[in-house]
């Protein structure tokens, strides 16, 4: 199994964020799951691979050429794919991986994690999605994410796909125990 790490090439303002970085990245390589991930050296990317090779893991990294010395290619990697771009290496990654987590990041980040949910909410993949929520750093956005369902622009049932955790470990297990739910006409029609 592997899984796909979407977070910053950036450490962010907290230290709990490359400490939860360090950590995922050690679990996942314990628990056998290969990563895969942006390729980058730097931030919360470079942080969550370092910790996955430190301890034994698979880390596969994707990078497109135009962010090699942007982003700081990683060098140590079990395997380091250099693409053409951003779309290319998204649809790797994708393909690649059994399931998905986004840790903290910005734009890129949860642009990378909408597109694997609205993958998953069409039914393109049964793939897990979750987000690893350190100290907090997704609760505005889950609260948002509620009141779409509200607003009757998501259903209930696809915003539950999306699994929130606080810590690695029951992260982990519920990644492991996820069944996609089936996915059949979400909009009204009058038939």
């Amino acid at each position: 199994m592997r899984l796909c790490v979407l977070c910053g090439s950036s450490s962010g303002s907290k230290a709990i964020y490359l400490e939860m970085a360090t950590r995922l990245g050690k679990a996942l390589a314990d628990a056998g799951i290969g990563l895969v991930y942006g390729g980058a050296s730097v931030g919360l990317m470079g942080a969550v691979a370092d910790a996955a090779l430190a301890n034994g893991g698979e880390v596969i990294g994707i990078i497109p050429q135009a962010l090699q010395e942007k982003e700081i290619a990683h060098k140590g990697l079990t395997d380091l794919r250099v693409v053409g771009s951003m779309h290319e290496r998204k649809a790797l990654m994708a393909e690649l991986s059994d399931g998905f987590i986004a840790m903290p990041g910005g734009i890129g980040t949860l642009e990378e994690l909408f597109e694997v949910w609205t993958w998953a909410q069409l039914g393109y993949h049964t793939k897990p999605c979750a987000l690893l929520n350190v100290d907090g750093f997704y609760d505005g956005l889950a609260t948002f994410l509620d009141s779409l369902v509200e607003q009757a622009f998501v259903k209930p049932n696809y915003r539950e796909m999306l699994i929130v955790e606080e810590q690695v470990e029951s992260l982990l297990a519920a990644i492991s125990n996820y069944e996609a739910p089936v996915v059949t006409k979400w909009v009204k029609t009058s038939e």
